[in-house]
């Protein structure tokens, strides 16, 4: 297989950029991801691929909870502070002010949509784990264009 090739072609599949956070005890961890997808209705499942070696990871792994957070379109300077490693100070994650939700995971007030789930599975293999996911809980403020790969400057994956 051209290596080149797999790449260019990999890139193609349709991404978005969100925000996953979790919290363990005091540990915070939060994240900007790419690879989330809903998995299922009934129950309603989604899927996200996680780097098992990130505080984000960890923290999900041990409380069993995590949030995932739709960003705007016009929401990059957000998404590029969870490219870093997470700082928690004053009440606010990467400079994001944040509040415990129903399951106590971080929410991430300036976004604009979240879904609260528990963790159901973690399948590790590869460089990303994947982590199956149960919805428990759904926010959405008005209408929302989310963010894509394809429309930021970043180029990740393939």
């Amino acid at each position: 297989m051209d290596a080149c090739a797999r790449k260019r072609t990999l890139r193609l599949l349709s991404n978005g950029l969100y925000v996953v956070t979790s919290s363990s005890g005091t540990q915070h961890g939060a994240a900007t991801v790419t690879w989330i997808s809903q998995a299922s209705f009934k129950p309603p499942l989604v899927m996200a691929a996680i780097r098992p070696e990130s505080n984000v990871f960890t923290c999900l792994a041990e409380s069993g909870v995590a949030a995932i957070h739709i960003l705007e379109c016009d929401q990059q300077d957000m998404a590029q502070r969870f490219f870093s490693p997470t700082r928690v100070l004053d009440g606010t994650i990467n400079g994001e002010p944040f509040v415990p939700g129903v399951t106590h995971a971080p929410i991430l007030k300036n976004a604009r949509a979240h879904v609260e789930c528990v963790v159901r599975h973690i399948f590790t293999r590869g460089d990303h784990a994947v982590v199956v996911m149960e919805v428990v809980e759904a926010e959405c403020h008005g209408q929302i264009r989310p963010l894509t790969v394809a429309a930021s400057p970043w180029e990740y994956g393939g």
